[in-house]
């Protein structure tokens, strides 16, 4: 590609005299857009800056003024009546809370804010922007949980609930002008008025510890109510009400929903009615059924019988003569609002062949292993079963037990849609057809919680873009209700090894809602579950936390629970936000309490929990030949080492919240443990640690374990481990594998990180490609049994390809990017030629394209405004660098490159590296 690096340094008119130099856009409240039914009290505002002109250099914000008010009319007047903020001398933009009038329940609130701009001249009013409460106090919910009778039957193969329909019928004397319906569920849900689905949201609402809360959503009603007689339709989904984790005494395993809406005949004053679910509810079995029963290795799927449906079942002509009252039951739940965005159909898959098999049945090729709906148009024989069989294998026609089913009616035909279940899978085998489908007749859509990209990136080697493009879609197909999963066939588990995914998550990504939702799950799961009941007694310590989070299974170990201080301590980096850390502040002190009852007098860890409680890293190449839960020298090493990780965060996390007594402590064990554990496993021979495996030389590396002086001797090791030992080739799984790049991405060695990712052959991502990967496997080894081929396991490149080729830095003084670096990459290889990348920081968008050739470097960078940035142009000593602007100011150089501090602007560099 040929990139141009031309700049027209007047290509807009210059400002008229008074007029701003900037405009506000990207506005926010709590990292959501417009959010609906929030309960935070203090919501935070956020916005980010335009340029007006954008040849102009050094734009910013000097002051702000917010306004907001109960009324679009007022708001357009001027008149902030809950509040207005004044002008407020700040380069802010982030996270400033709202401090007017203490907020009402059920409200809508609108907002704007005008700035100033480097001159001081004012800019335009951003556009408006709003917020709904939901309901503030628990005591404001007088509607009632309600249910069916059925509940499931653990000892059945399959769940025997049938997914519940509700309806009510409401007389109104008018189309109301307000109506939000709040409704809470275990289990998902659907709301329809008047026939009517409500939203275009799928599988809601996002996974809840459902021993603890449930999340309820705001859907505003109004449009579609009417004068006279309305129905009200609630149709619920089996899901999560049967998951194992979940079962408590005072709820039944089976969906059961809370809901309620006051309907206003206008803005703001008393509600005419109350619609709100109570025994008048009726309610009948739909057509829908979970298959499988919700649990590891069981997800299922759903099936549809058409011979059960009801065309008019939440319409005004539904004969209601079989219905039953709906049942009252009473769980122990906190009602909070979903602040995560909820679940939406996003990519439409369409298949790429169908093979006919001799056995009668159909062998789909969806061209790419996806995880979400499917709708198919099916003929068989009336009253007869077809199965649909969903795998990741070509060779297997099934993969953990993900189908679906339709029973057609009296015609033979029909569709079947995915309704409360998602299928994870690349290939469908159909069996009893009586006709051939065409490849019109089916289609897909992947599903995910709808948070916004972040980034872009391309470059001129196409097996990297094959990684960035892939790990992406991998992310994207296991990122469903407000939380990670592993993967989104066999567990559909929230596991904690942030390292994995979360920087990759931040980078790529708006997933800061999403972050601060999951660790409220984590606060929930901590101290309410033993690790190994067979270990502890049943018993949970305080401050024990699970390996996932909202959903207590499966295995782990300290990095995984660890991440309870890692995931605030990266969400603040980038977004300078300080409320998650002091949300989180004391789960991370219980946390390391606990790890502190496992700690001996000599400051080493020794080894707790099960079988499956204690793992360090993971699913590393060969591993399973070599065995992974174990207690060897390597992995006490290695969970030692993450240990310190968590005490020296905690403490830069204490200072920063002015925790002097908590940072001192947590410092003075850091050390402690530090020179414990260099003096117990390094190997002064070759300058490793335990095992001398490229693991715990990076897990060593990024506790800081080795003496300041040792340090780059232990780095030169590692370099070897991987150049010399592995051939280039990494020998790492998924903990110390996103612990050993971020080691090499700070240390700027993106040659090493070239040579991993470059490879094609074992192990490696190259490898996978060779292999027909569509998606990224749960394992280096394609292969083993009961494994996945699209898992969270090795999506740690992703923060790499913006930071490390993109060069797009955060500055670790300044939290939030609104000083920042960009620092392209050292890089020879013959097949990197050229990159451009984009990042929606806190601040803006940051932009860069580099492009090298014969020995020439040339960089484009885009700083917005309210940024400022050092360059690091890679050319020191290789003569002058040029520069399209006397705005970027050198300061000198360093480790091979020339230093330039730039403000707002964009920038064009060249010279000889």
């Amino acid at each position: 590609m040929k990139l141009s690096f031309l700049f027209i340094l007047f290509c807009l008119p210059f400002l008229a005299i008074g007029q701003s130099s900037i405009l506000v856009q990207n506005q926010r409240c709590e990292y959501l857009i417009n959010p609906e039914g929030i309960d935070e009290l203090s919501p935070r505002l956020s916005w980010t800056l335009g340029a007006v002109n954008a040849a102009a250099f050094g734009q910013r914000q000097t002051a702000y003024r917010i306004i907001v008010s109960c009324s679009e009319d007022k708001l357009a007047e001027g008149e902030g009546d809950i509040w207005d903020s004044g002008w407020t001398p700040s380069a802010d933009m982030q996270h400033i809370v709202y401090k007017g009038q203490a907020l009402v329940s059920d409200r809508y609130y609108y907002w704007k804010v005008m700035v100033k701009d480097e001159a001081g001249r004012k800019s335009a009013w951003s556009p408006v922007a709003y917020w709904s409460t939901g309901l503030l106090k628990h005591a404001e919910w007088t509607a009632r949980w309600i249910g069916a009778t059925e509940v499931l039957n653990p000892a059945l193969a399959d769940c025997n609930i049938a997914d519940p329909w509700f309806r009510k019928t409401v007389t109104l004397e008018k189309q109301p002008r307000k109506a939000v319906m709040f409704i809470a569920s275990v289990g998902y849900h659907e709301l329809y008025v008047n026939g009517k689905k409500i939203g275009v949201n799928v599988l809601a609402p996002a996974v809840t510890d459902h021993t603890k809360r449930a999340r309820y959503m705001a859907y505003d009603i109004s449009r579609e109510l009417k004068p006279g007689k309305n129905q009200i339709g609630i149709w619920l989904g089996a899901s999560w009400s049967v998951f194992g984790a979940y079962a408590t005494p005072d709820k039944p395993r089976a969906p059961i929903v809370i809901a309620q809406a006051d309907v206003y005949n206008e803005i703001n004053s008393k509600p005419v009615m109350r619609i709100q679910t109570d025994t008048s509810w009726k309610t009948h079995p739909s057509p829908n059924q979970l298959l499988g029963k919700w649990e590891f290795g069981n997800m299922g799927g759903e099936i549809w019988d058409a011979g059960k449906e009801i065309t008019d079942w939440n319409g005004p002509t539904c004969d209601e003569t079989d219905w039953k009252k709906a049942t009252l039951y009473a769980p122990h739940l906190m009602l909070t609002s979903q602040m995560v965005e909820p679940n939406r159909l996003f990519t439409e898959i369409h298949p790429v062949a169908i093979e006919q098999r001799a056995d009668g049945s159909y062998r789909v090729d969806m061209g790419v292993n996806f995880a979400g709906w499917t709708e198919i148009r099916l003929k068989g024989k009336p009253g007869q079963r077809i199965d649909m069989l969903f795998s990741e294998r070509e060779k297997d026609d099934m993969t953990f037990r993900i189908r679906n089913a339709f029973i057609p009616g009296k015609s033979g035909e029909g569709v079947f849609k995915n309704r409360f279940n998602y299928s994870s899978g690349r290939w469908i085998t159909i069996k009893g057809l009586t006709k051939k489908p065409e490849l019109t007749d089916i289609r897909g859509w992947a599903i995910h919680t709808n948070y916004r990209p972040a980034a872009s990136f391309e470059c001129s080697d196409s097996l990297q873009n094959w990684i960035y493009n892939t790990l992406r879609w991998t992310m994207e197909n296991i990122s469903l209700g407000g939380y990670i999963v592993d993967c989104s066939s066999r567990e559909r588990l929230g596991y904690g090894d942030a390292d994995v995914f979360a920087e990759t998550g931040l980078f790529n990504y708006h997933l800061e809602a999403m972050f601060t939702k999951w660790m409220e799950d984590w606060r929930d799961v901590q101290g309410a579950r033993a690790m190994d009941p067979l270990n502890y007694g049943g018993n949970a310590d305080d401050g024990i936390i699970p390996h996932t989070a909202p959903t207590y299974q499966g295995g782990g170990g300290p990095a995984w629970g660890g991440m309870c201080i890692m995931y605030p301590w990266l969400i603040y980096q980038h977004q300078g936000d300080t409320r998650i850390l002091e949300k989180n502040f004391d789960t991370m002190k219980r946390w390391l309490k606990f790890l502190d009852g496992h700690t001996q007098k000599d400051n080493l860890m020794v080894r707790f929990g099960g079988a499956w409680d204690f793992l360090g890293d993971w699913l590393w190449p060969n591993a399973n030949a070599e065995g992974m839960n174990n207690d060897k020298p390597e992995n006490i090493c290695f969970n030692n080492c993450y240990r310190v990780y968590n005490l020296r965060t905690a403490a830069k996390i204490a200072r920063l919240l002015g925790r002097t007594a908590e940072a001192l402590e947590w410092e003075q064990k850091a050390e402690a443990s530090a020179r414990a554990i260099h003096a117990k496993y390094y190997n002064a021979t070759d300058h490793s640690y335990a095992d001398s495996s490229m693991g715990n030389l990076a897990i060593a590396l990024f506790a800081e374990i080795p003496p300041p002086a040792l340090r780059e001797t232990v780095m030169e090791r590692l370099e070897k481990e991987i150049l010399v030992v592995r051939k280039g080739h990494l020998h790492v799984g998924i903990t110390a594998g996103g612990i050993l790049f971020k080691v090499l991405r700070d240390a700027g060695r993106d040659d090493l990180l070239y040579s991993m990712t470059s490879q094609t052959e074992y192990p490696g991502w190259g490898y996978m490609k060779a292999n027909g990967a569509t998606s990224l496997w749960e394992m280096w080894e394609k292969d083993t049994p009961g494994h996945s081929l699209m898992h969270s396991s090795f999506l740690y490149p992703g923060a790499w390809y913006i930071d490390g080729i993109g060069g797009i830095r955060a500055d670790p003084r300044f939290p939030g990017f609104q000083h920042f670096i960009i620092r392209p990459p050292k890089l020879h290889a013959p097949q990197m030629t050229w990159a451009k990348t984009t990042y929606e920081s806190p601040v803006g968008k940051i932009e860069t394209s580099w492009q090298r050739k014969n020995g020439d470097f040339n960089l484009l960078v885009t700083v917005p405004p309210g940024g400022k940035a050092t360059v690091y142009f890679p050319s020191a000593g290789n003569g002058p660098v040029k520069v399209s602007s006397a705005f970027a100011k050198n300061k000198g150089t360093a480790n091979g490159y020339t230093l330039f501090e730039v403000p707002a602007g964009v920038y064009v560099f060249s010279g000889r590296e």
